[in-house]
């Protein structure tokens, strides 16, 4: 394609709107970009025109605008939004590709347009690696702007990696239910690892791994990503086990909530999720507390109840087989 045919501004350069605009960049399209600090040196080599100020955009880009925001969440994006509509004309068509709020992109569609502009909440997966190749892309917005921006989406996206969600707020709702299913794999497999880990003898886990990626129900990228990093750590003893995030999912438990859905996995591994980060573990104190009260139950470990839990009641799974019926139980 001539480099004339598509363009557009993108405001953030990082992991996502970086990859996005670099990926653009190789295919022909002319990128704008604007960053708070400086954009990188192989975005620039790449062919990115730098702005040092979002006035600039007006000037450089041909109506009708289409601009990509992504910044993080919150607040951040609606101070952006109040300096950049001032100057847009009407037509222009802002992206949110970050990780907002459904109901935040359904109140800045419905403002954006009393100023005759247009808004589509792109919701965004596939990681580092999408964004550079070939991104999952979830469009909510009006049929005409979504529309309008569909050429420049579907060169971004991998392909069949594209929908238009639905009306405004589809797109980063449809995004949130992901980021509820990713937590609810990650926690499921986390919880095999676990248990691998855990056996009487000491498993190949890494070839394991290797070969749960190949024909098995649960293959899967993230069975991918989780056996290149377990054979990259030499296994999981070196990583910390404090679990970091953003907290997009929190926001689809409540939504849960007040739509009357069961989601129980999805907010269960929430849960876990935060449980990594209590170092204190002033529950598991309180519950150690009130069991000593009732039962005369010990402070922490006691090889006796060791015993008793592995020996009296599931010992059995744990020693070794002695007749050829137990072995084949």
């Amino acid at each position: 394609m001539s480099d004339a045919t598509y363009e557009f501004g993108m405001v953030g350069l990082g992991r996502m709107g970086g990859g996005l605009a670099h990926q653009a960049l190789e295919k022909g399209m002319r990128v704008y970009g604007f960053v708070r600090k400086h954009a990188s040196e192989e975005l620039l080599k790449a062919g990115l025109v730098e702005l040092r100020d979002v006035a600039d955009f007006r000037k450089m880009l041909r109506p009708p605008r289409f601009i990509f925001l992504y910044i993080p969440a919150g607040p951040e994006v609606d101070q952006l939004l109040d300096n950049l509509i001032g100057h847009l004309e009407e037509g222009d068509i802002v992206i949110d590709g970050g990780n907002s709020y459904w109901g935040d992109s359904i109140r800045r569609q419905r403002r954006l347009k009393e100023r005759g502009l247009h808004f589509i909440d792109l919701g965004t997966s596939g990681g580092t690696e999408g964004a550079r190749h070939g991104a999952c892309l979830m469009a909510g917005g009006e049929r005409e702007a979504v529309a309008r921006m569909e050429p420049i989406l579907l060169e971004l996206a991998t392909p069949q990696g594209y929908v238009h969600a639905g009306p405004p707020g589809a797109g980063h709702f449809t995004k949130l239910v992901h980021n509820g299913i990713e937590f609810g794999m990650l926690q499921a497999i986390a919880e095999g690892m676990d248990l691998l880990q855990h056996y009487r003898d000491v498993l190949n886990i890494d070839e394991v791994l290797r070969c749960w990626r190949h024909g098995s129900v649960i293959r899967s990228w993230l069975i991918d990503l989780m056996e290149v990093a377990y054979r990259g750590d030499g296994g999981m003893n070196k990583v910390s086990p404090y679990v970091e995030d953003t907290g997009e999912v929190n926001w689809l438990v409540g939504d849960a909530l007040r739509m009357e859905v069961s989601i129980p996995v999805i907010s269960q591994a929430v849960m876990q999720l935060m449980l990594s980060r209590d170092n204190q573990k002033n529950w598991a104190r309180a519950i150690a507390m009130m069991r000593h009260g009732f039962g005369g139950h010990p402070y922490g470990e006691s090889e006796a109840v060791r015993h008793e839990r592995l020996e009296g009641r599931v010992g059995d799974y744990f020693r070794e087989p002695t007749t050829a019926e137990e072995a084949g139980r």
